[in-house]
C-alpha cells in the first residue's frame, strides 16, 4: 500500500504561483510513476501532468504546458507540481496518484493509477 498526501494548495490571484507536494509513505516512490489530476465542481477528473519512475520523462495536458512543471525527488519520496501564471480556470481540487505501470500514454488516464491522495484545493481569483 502507498499512502499519498498532497499539500501546498491555497487561494491565490491570477498570475501567481503555487507549488504542490505529494508525500508518499508505505512504499518506495521510485517504484511508481506519478500523476497529477484535478477536479473542478461539477466536472470530471482531468489529467494535468505525469512523470515516469526515474523522473526523466514527463507529459502535460495542453492547457498547462509551459506553465506547470512536474518533478519528483525519490530520495524524499515526494512528487511536486510547480504551477506558474495561474489562471481562474486552474481552480480545482488537485490530486496526486501513483501507478506501478511503466511509462506510456496510459499515464493520462485515471484507471492507470493504483493509489490516490485526498487532494488539495487550489483557488485562483480573477
Amino acid at each position: 500500500q502507498v499512502q499519498l498526501v498532497e499539500s501546498g494548495g491555497g487561494l491565490v490571484q491570477t498570475g501567481d504561483s503555487l507549488r504542490l507536494s505529494c508525500a508518499a509513505s508505505g512504499r518506495t516512490l521510485n517504484n511508481y510513476g506519478m500523476g497529477w489530476f484535478r477536479q473542478a465542481p461539477g466536472k470530471e477528473r482531468e489529467f494535468v501532468a505525469a512523470i515516469n519512475k526515474s523522473g526523466g520523462t514527463t507529459t502535460y495536458v495542453d492547457s498547462v504546458r509551459g506553465r506547470f512543471t512536474i518533478s519528483r525527488d525519490n530520495a524524499k519520496n515526494t512528487a511536486y507540481l510547480q504551477m506558474n501564471v495561474l489562471k481562474p480556470e486552474d481552480t480545482a481540487v488537485y490530486l496526486c496518484a501513483a501507478t506501478s505501470e511503466s511509462y506510456s500514454s496510459r499515464y493520462r488516464y485515471t484507471g492507470t493509477y493504483d493509489y490516490w491522495g485526498q487532494g488539495t484545493q487550489v483557488t485562483v481569483s480573477s
